[in-house]
């Protein structure tokens, strides 16, 4: 979080932040933007900057946190068909004139000669690797990888919470690996399914998952707000920690279990479970013993049973006599899968190298002009029509939407309360449940309208090959506000619409003050196309949704 004041003195109370998932040390960018707050414009000489060291710091670390580069601005320029629009609008600018002009542009265009430079070291690397018996290389490499990703759909149907809750007792040993971090093996001591954030419905949050409490072998570490990280190999004394760890992160589930004393939190309790561990390890030099999918986990699936048939297959294949031929197999494949490496980054590059040849964006202005044309707010000669200029007009949401609405008679028969609560779907983009006890404003068919609208133009979207998904834009137009709105419009007191629903208050009022600005841009559309009638309701809808705390030049009260 940035300072965004003037000030004399800019204070560090410490040299890490909590970004939202961990306490990391803060970054060269954020100390220059921060500290360089202090000292008031015509007022103080100079600023003064403290910075409050609690710990020891690598010389390294501090230089970069004082001394480093701020952070490296990238274009995220895009175009809008507002600002389509209004471009072609102006006669004698070229929407694509502006895009070779564009600071994007600059930026892809400066990276070509570097791009040359590393595919021309790649091409000469490439020339340099010398496999002997290649081609039986490159079969047993492909055997590999196709094992690989058959144990990973296997791993993926055993990791199931129907087929792996009921084993995982406590006292299990399960193996961990995040990534390309392994844990190693750990003992289970609860799980329990993790709650969605509050205000989110339960059934339609889907990242909320099953968390195994597992107790893993860690290195010590002084500093509590260090995140735990994995024991090294030949560790003889770890630090044993109860550890949550996501269901699909779980690389294996043994048929073994050990016993765990009821409370962990002593040094010895924990030791003797890291004794029972190492014994276990010691009996089983070759592996600890998985649980079988087929005899013990009883998975009787048609499918996962042609998986396994295929994965003994392939482990057959790789002892075939011409592999065991080839010298030192395991090296050579190490050098061919460097080959390949680089042989899909040279492929990488090239591909980068074709598209910066031609202007950023402009295959994505071709398909947005199609789909301008296609729904008539162009003619065949790219002139804007009335359509057209209607939508330019609207920038606070999805000008195409709206602008169908307009032209459809959508909100012909609606009041103008029901006309601000139709509009909210297009302010609130938060993915929460809608309201506590369902639509009571009457206005479930005109949702649908809404939604068949929005189907049709993303449909339109995707047909002159704008990358879009069909369902991820209907759903954007949520009618969480629905109700909120047209019960404040009726006029409902703030506490009583906060009772309504689980969304947050700043959320609430965000939103509302949105929905104000895209009322008026509706009402000079209504002006627009000669629609009193639309725009005396919209007149009113503001008159009665802009009152009270929401709309409070100041909440200190």
């Amino acid at each position: 979080m940035g300072l965004n004041m003037p000030a004399k003195t800019v204070v560090f109370t410490s040299t890490r932040k909590f970004d939202g998932s961990n306490f990391r040390y803060i970054t060269g960018g954020e100390y220059i933007q921060m500290s360089g707050r202090a000292g008031r414009r015509g007022i103080d000489d100079r600023g003064i900057v403290i910075l409050m060291v609690d710990e020891k710091l690598d010389p390294q670390l501090a230089q970069d946190m004082l001394k480093g580069q701020s952070d490296v601005l990238y274009s995220q320029f895009h175009i809008g068909y507002n600002m389509l629009l209004n471009l072609m609008r102006v006669e004698g600018i070229d929407p694509l004139h502006m895009l070779k002009q564009s600071f994007h542009q600059f930026q892809n265009d400066r990276e070509i000669p570097s791009l040359k430079k590393r595919l021309e070291t790649l091409e000469q690397k490439l020339k340099t690797f010398i496999i002997p018996n290649e081609k039986v290389v490159a079969e047993y490499y492909s055997i590999r990888k196709q094992l690989e990703l058959s144990r990973e759909e296997v791993r993926k149907i055993i990791h199931q919470p129907f087929h792996a809750l009921p084993f995982l007792q406590q006292g299990r040993l399960v193996r961990v690996k995040d990534g390309n971090t392994d844990w190693g093996w750990g003992v289970v001591v609860n799980f329990q399914k993790s709650k969605p954030p509050k205000g989110v419905d339960k059934e339609a949050d889907k990242t909320s998952g099953i968390l195994v409490d597992v107790l893993l072998s860690c290195e010590p570490s002084g500093d509590k707000h260090d995140l735990p990280k994995p024991a090294q190999p030949g560790n003889c004394s770890p630090d044993l920690q109860v550890i949550p760890v996501l269901l699909e992160l779980l690389d294996g589930i043994s048929s073994i279990r050990i016993y765990i004393p009821k409370d962990l939190t002593s040094l010895a309790s924990r030791q003797s479970v890291l004794k029972s561990l190492q014994e276990v390890i010691n009996r089983f030099p070759d592996g600890i013993p998985l649980l079988d999918p087929i005899e013990d986990i009883k998975i009787e699936d048609a499918t996962f049973t042609k998986v396994i048939r295929h994965i003994e297959a392939l482990e057959d294949k790789l002892f075939l006599p011409k592999f065991s031929q080839t010298a030192d197999m395991l090296s050579t494949l190490e050098v061919y899968q460097e080959k390949v490496a680089t042989e899909t980054e040279i492929k990488q590059l090239k591909k980068k190298l074709r598209s910066t040849d031609n202007v950023i964006l402009q295959d994505e202005l071709k398909s947005m002009k199609r789909v301008l044309r296609r729904l008539g707010y162009l003619s065949k000669d790219n002139v804007v029509e009335l359509k057209g200029r209607v939508a330019a007009d609207m920038n606070t949401s999805d000008e195409l939407v709206l602008a169908e609405l307009l032209f459809s008679g959508f909100f012909t028969e609606l009041s103008p309360e029901q006309i601000v609560a139709m509009l909210s779907c297009f302010v609130y983009e938060e993915r929460e449940s809608p309201t506590k006890a369902g639509l009571k404003a009457n206005l479930t068919e005109p949702i649908r309208q809404l939604k068949e609208i929005a189907r049709r133009v993303a449909t339109v979207s995707k047909e002159c090959k704008i990358a879009i998904d069909v369902d991820e834009y209907v759903d954007k137009f949520n009618p969480a506000l629905v109700d909120i709105t047209f019960t404040w419009c009726q006029g409902a007191t703030f506490a009583e619409i906060c009772s309504m629903t689980n969304i947050f208050e700043g959320s609430i009022i965000r939103s509302m003050r949105g929905l104000e600005e895209l009322l008026r841009q509706v009402n000079n559309a209504a002006k627009a196309i000669g629609n009193t009638e639309l725009e005396n309701k919209v007149t009113e809808g503001i008159v009665k949704m802009k009152r009270d705390i929401i709309f409070a030049a100041s909440l200190y009260l």
